[in-house]
């Protein structure tokens, strides 16, 4: 069949957008979007639809996404990594572009559909077993807090620490992105802040990677000074020495279960506007 002569007449492109907004350059660093995008395919591709993806990083492309989603060219929307009030899901729906978005939106809970990991079971589960383990000052290197996940994963890391009876000290809660990067340098800030830390939950595993370098930078020794717990289970969690203990979110669930829920919505059906999967923790060294 001839796939502009069938657009014609269904009124379908037949063609999915995956879209990440965030630059290039922190898209194609971080695992976590490339296990997304490849299970998010694989699911597309079962329904003979092509996926079509893209990187938006501020105010133009989000407008020049908009036109061309607006135009007739996708049938729907797979929404990663949404920063801050934006309200491009929003435009989005608007313009008739079912859309299902990675996470909890800030605003327009009610409205938007979205897949979401326990974020705050997770960061609680990771806080946990640090305080379990025994160490006396537990600090977190937070993920950036214009995204759910961030803003989550700290609200898991409060409630356990006040659950143990304890006063979360602005001094052990560091902010930070999902990069090795920001992770190093919130880490090297807090060593020096708070020579006593003697754990940190760093909000991703990228996090944690940085955090661990400026431990060993610092003269300091993981897990015997210091131990750290990571957060999303990427590959290079388990190959690192020592091994990351971490919390596992089902990444490749994740993108399944989006394109699941924008397939039905696409096909007229009325999914659960909520879904939240669940996460584990990933005992290491």
């Amino acid at each position: 069949p001839n796939r502009a002569a069938r657009s014609l007449v269904t009124g379908r492109s037949d063609s999915v957008a995956f879209l990440v907004d965030e630059t290039e350059e922190r898209m194609f660093a971080d695992p976590f979007f490339l296990g997304m995008l490849r299970s998010a395919q694989v699911a597309i591709a079962a329904r003979g639809l092509q996926l079509v993806f893209t990187v938006t990083s501020g105010p133009d492309d989000h407008r020049r996404f908009v036109e061309y989603a607006s135009g007739g060219h996708v049938d729907g929307v797979l929404l990663m990594s949404l920063h801050g009030r934006r309200q491009l899901p929003q435009q989005l729906e608007a313009l008739g572009v079912p859309t299902v978005l990675s996470g909890r939106p800030l605003t327009g809970r009610r409205t938007i559909y979205y897949v979401d990991a326990d974020n705050v079971g997770g960061g609680q589960l990771a806080t946990e077993h640090l305080l379990g383990s025994g160490r006396k000052v537990v600090a977190t290197v937070t993920g950036p807090q214009d995204m759910c996940a961030g803003q989550d994963r700290l609200i898991g890391y409060r409630k356990a620490v006040e659950a143990s009876g304890r006063l979360v000290e602005h001094s052990l809660v560091v902010d930070a992105e999902f990069t090795q990067e920001s992770g190093f340098a919130a880490t090297r800030q807090l060593l020096e802040d708070r020579p006593d830390v003697d754990a940190i939950f760093a909000a991703s595993d990228l996090t944690a990677m940085g955090a661990i370098r400026a431990i060993e930078r610092s003269g300091r020794r993981v897990f015997d000074d210091v131990a750290v717990i990571g957060f999303d289970d990427i590959g290079e969690a388990a190959l690192m020495q020592p091994a990351l203990t971490t919390i596992r979110q089902p990444i490749a669930d994740l993108g399944t279960t989006m394109s699941q829920r924008l397939l039905e919505r696409i096909d007229g059906g009325e999914p659960p506007k909520m879904t939240i999967l669940p996460v584990e923790l990933i005992k290491r060294q």
